[in-house]
């Protein structure tokens, strides 16, 4: 039955402002306007399993006086903030005889990392994936830039962005690759409350580029899209050790110039059979865009691509034959392990936190663990892969 009580433009305009309104609330709750958004401190023995040191190594540092001092609290527990981190890691490094042990980073040479997330369908677990992978590279001593390609701004809202409020004025990607007066890309770039962690934040206004391409192809003026991203990246280069873009669920002119800036492509994919077929669909449309891309002068080579299976249910049998499946298919493309489906993730979200910044004590400890271990192991490769492509390690 129709409702012909208002207007369909009138009504839908009429939710999405008290929605608007309850979220700003919402964060409000969270987190006050007059407050900084900041990340907790981190046990010794959290810090300890970041650095591959013992907690006990970690208690001398600290009474020989090396390194920062952290918080004492109850029971002489030691809490480290992000910086202390940082500086643990660049202490640490000093004194070894192995150089990138503590700060993993890009030497000379080195060529930056750029790591587009994508997948076709909606719901594959895409931006939670790329937001736990930023924040634990950051953790790991890796300067990383996160890039919010999605309009719906989800990793943007996960970093504290609420772009119906915070981004009126723009400073988003867009701003830098338009077609007409881009500005640099740094002018847009976001501190995060992540040491090692910048960001740039997205909005509605990314839909323009998708707007706009056609009428730039259509008058010939000159302007390669696909090139466009890459072109921004290449101001701020110096300034990285990886870059992380989480795309739109939808292959348009967005996702296409991520993908030609790309060093290395990651897919998320939740092993049901409609996903897995919707993901058939997605990889034929890339490879023949990509195709004509690649004819038309842009770059398509890849250190890695790969496919992370999310949401995962090891219970589940259907799930594990689709699994299974997957590898048979696809060997070595498909990441040795996998992303849980997990209440702690999930619930840590509702607060648009990670599960590295919520506090584990929040959680059953199995639930909690089980979590972080899965998580883990999964951005562990990646890390892998990032180094084996700087000819490191032997992630290839």
């Amino acid at each position: 039955m129709k409702d012909h009580s208002a207007r369909i433009d009138t009504l839908v305009g009429d939710h999405a402002a008290r929605l608007s309104a309850q979220l700003q609330q919402h964060r409000a709750q969270l987190f006050p306007p007059d407050a900084r958004r900041s990340l907790r401190k981190f046990t010794s023995g959290e810090v300890a399993d970041l650095l591959g040191v013992k907690d006990a190594y970690l208690r001398k540092l600290h009474l020989d006086g090396k390194g920062p001092s952290p918080e004492i609290r109850a029971a002489g527990r030691r809490y480290y903030s992000p910086e202390d981190i940082q500086n643990l890691r660049e202490t640490l490094e000093i004194g070894t005889k192995s150089p990138g042990t503590y700060l993993p980073g890009r030497r000379d040479g080195d060529k930056l990392q750029v790591i587009t997330v994508i997948n076709f369908k909606g719901g594959s677990g895409k931006t939670t994936t790329a937001a736990h992978l930023a924040q634990k590279m950051a953790l790991d001593g890796y300067k990383v830039l996160a890039i919010d390609l999605d309009p719906q701004a989800s990793l943007s809202a996960l970093h504290g962005f609420q772009p119906e409020f915070d981004l009126l004025d723009g400073g988003t990607l867009y701003d830098a690759i338009r077609y007409e007066d881009p500005v640099p890309l740094s002018q847009v770039i976001q501190k995060t409350y992540f040491t090692n962690l910048d960001l740039v934040p997205g909005n509605l206004d990314l839909m323009e580029f998708e707007h706009e391409t056609p009428r730039a192809l259509a008058a010939r003026d000159g302007s390669l899209f696909f090139t466009r991203v890459g072109e921004c990246l290449a101001e701020v280069e110096s300034d990285y050790d990886v870059v992380i873009m989480d795309c739109p669920p939808q292959l348009g002119f967005l996702t296409m110039s991520a993908l030609s800036a790309a060093t290395a492509i990651l897919v998320t994919v939740h092993p049901q059979m409609l996903d897995v077929m919707s993901m058939c669909q997605f990889l034929l449309m890339t490879s023949n865009l990509l195709g004509v891309v690649a004819d038309a002068g842009g770059d398509m080579s890849y250190d890695w691509l790969r496919y992370v299976v999310t949401r995962y249910e090891p219970g589940d049998g259907p799930q594990n034959q689709m699994v299974s499946f997957m590898r048979s298919m696809f060997g070595e493309h498909v990441l040795n392990h996998t992303v849980l489906k997990s209440t702690a993730i999930s619930d840590a979200g509702i607060t648009k936190q990670t599960l590295y910044e919520v506090e584990k004590g929040q959680f059953t400890r199995t639930t909690y663990e089980r979590a972080m271990e899965s998580l883990n192991a999964v951005n562990g490769e990646l890390e892998d892969l990032v180094q084996a492509a700087w000819g490191r390690g032997d992630g290839a």
